[in-house]
């Protein structure tokens, strides 16, 4: 693909797209992107420079960088949610998404990508970050030897982005310059990965601050779906909760450095709170009605913060 690096010299908008991680919440998600997408009158592609994705937002993000409509992606979570989330174990979780991933992904690698993306994984063993990269511009030192998505296909590299064990297995990737690494949900390192998305547009891309601009979008924050059902399930429940709580502390942490460390770059989040008893959910969610109302949910989010994005990209 080519290089997207900006000169110094240029005046160009650099736009940044962060997605963050939340499982079946990703559909919240779809809802935002879906208004921006009518309002921007393109795919999203075209309109951002670089995406970068986490857990969800890696299976969001990288169908957007592959020139896939919102729609299109909608349909397939609509789809693909229940048969992942039915899986009743974190084997058969990891095994049906591995299936889905394959299909919809097929042996597609980074070549494939229509605008720069980071898919952000952790490597289990040596507990440092594992990002799935696009293009040589993103890589800080020993370029020699970068490869796209480190040699891996798109579906290993969100596969791996997924895996928030223990809710899903770990994943194996072979890559084809670091050798074999087992990866972990990205979410447990950067589960809202902006500050990593700025540290490449500003140490790697050399961007102008003044020329940066970062939609950040978040899956919703619900409050803990009430727990039904056998009492042998309450372990299950309780390792959801956890994983839950991890990822928000993560994606706390991140959105608050990444304001302290860029202050003058303007950054739109979008990630509204619904304290109503009837949104109550979790990231393991499979049932189609609550499905669709977080969808609806995340267009309203759209429309209570459409003025700052509209403000944020001059559309």
């Amino acid at each position: 693909m080519e290089s997207i690096k900006k000169s110094t010299m240029e005046k160009k908008n650099f736009r940044i797209l962060v997605l963050d991680g939340g499982g079946s919440k990703g559909i919240y998600t779809l809802g935002i992107l879906q208004e921006l997408e009518l309002k921007i009158g393109t795919t999203l592609d075209k309109h951002f420079d670089l995406i970068y994705g986490t857990s969800t937002g890696s299976i969001i993000g990288a169908l957007l960088a592959l020139g896939k409509t919102v729609q299109e992606i909608k349909d397939l979570y609509i789809k693909l949610i229940p048969e992942i989330m039915s899986e009743r174990n974190r084997i058969g979780k990891s095994r049906k998404l591995k299936e889905l991933a394959d299909e919809v992904f097929g042996n597609l690698d980074f070549k494939a990508f229509k605008t720069d993306i980071g898919i952000v994984s952790l490597n289990y063993e040596t507990q440092n970050p594992l990002i799935f990269k696009s293009n040589i511009n993103q890589a800080h030192g020993m370029k020699q030897s970068f490869l796209p998505g480190f040699g891996c296909t798109i579906s290993d590299a969100v596969q791996a982005s997924c895996s928030a064990y223990p809710v899903f297995d770990t994943k194996t990737v072979q890559t084809d310059n670091y050798g074999t690494i087992t990866a972990i949900d990205g979410g447990f390192i950067a589960n809202n990965a902006t500050l990593f998305a700025l540290v490449d547009a500003d140490k790697a891309f050399e961007v102008l601050h003044d020329t940066l601009q970062v939609l950040s979008i978040g899956t919703g924050k619900f409050v803990e779906k009430p727990m039904k059902g056998i009492i042998k399930y309450l372990k299950w429940f309780k390792a959801v909760r956890f994983v839950e709580r991890v990822l928000s502390a993560s994606t706390n942490t991140n959105v608050i450095l990444a304001k302290l460390l860029y202050p003058n770059i303007p950054i739109v989040r979008i990630n509204n709170t619904y304290n109503e008893p009837q949104y109550g959910t979790n990231m393991v969610e499979e049932d189609l009605e609550k499905l669709e109302k977080m969808f609806q949910l995340g267009r309203d989010s759209y429309a209570q913060q459409e003025k700052e994005i509209v403000s944020l990209f001059g559309i």
